[in-house]
């Protein structure tokens, strides 16, 4: 396979945002801010909205080089409880990710309220400590708006090291690498 100039790439990536620019003002599937809001699962563009794009190959010599921040975004069921009774993730099945990975359910979604927000942005801070430099991968499945929306979030709370793995644990499977069981981090109540 050859491989693209530099020129090319520019040139490729020029052309992309146009169309997403179109889609993100004009379109029922985005919101006015240029998140996905519908049909998730559905093909995605070639240039992630912030950060870089990484293949199987790259992801694997990124972890080899800088252990980055792993970050699933899978959706899952939310207990809508009270909070009396407390608030927690209802798995309906197994979720299986690249080893080393962090759960953060269901930030990808095009709208967040206050509390997901939250929770995206403590856990963020946490797992970085603070450090808006650390290299952030996030993923899913493949042909999940749900990463691009993620990656799309963190820089617009100012982390500025990321990258989008649109194959997900999907691609990840596929290319024989191991995959583990997930664990989503847990809503806390205190999240505000």
């Amino acid at each position: 396979m050859r491989m693209r100039t530099f020129a090319e790439t520019i040139l490729c990536a020029i052309l992309s945002l146009q169309p997403a620019v179109t889609l993100a003002t004009d379109s029922p599937l985005f919101s006015p801010d240029g998140y996905r809001i519908a049909r998730y699962r559905a093909p995605l563009p070639e240039v992630p909205p912030a950060g870089k794009r990484l293949d199987t190959r790259l992801l694997v010599e990124l972890i080899r080089r800088q252990n980055p921040l792993l970050l699933d975004v899978q959706a899952i069921t939310l207990r809508p409880e009270t909070e009396e009774f407390g608030i927690a993730w209802l798995p309906s099945r197994q979720r299986w990710h690249i080893p080393g990975s962090t759960w953060l359910p269901n930030v990808g979604y095009g709208y967040l309220d206050s509390r997901m927000h939250a929770y995206m942005q403590n856990n963020l801070e946490r797992l970085t400590l603070g450090d808006r430099d650390r290299a952030l991968v996030f993923y899913c499945v493949v042909d999940c708006w749900m990463s691009w929306n993620a990656v799309k979030r963190a820089d617009a709370l100012g982390y500025r090291n990321l990258y989008w793995y649109p194959e997900g644990s999907d691609g990840w499977h596929e290319a024989g690498l191991k995959l583990v069981p997930g664990v989503p981090v847990p809503f806390k109540l205190s999240e505000k």
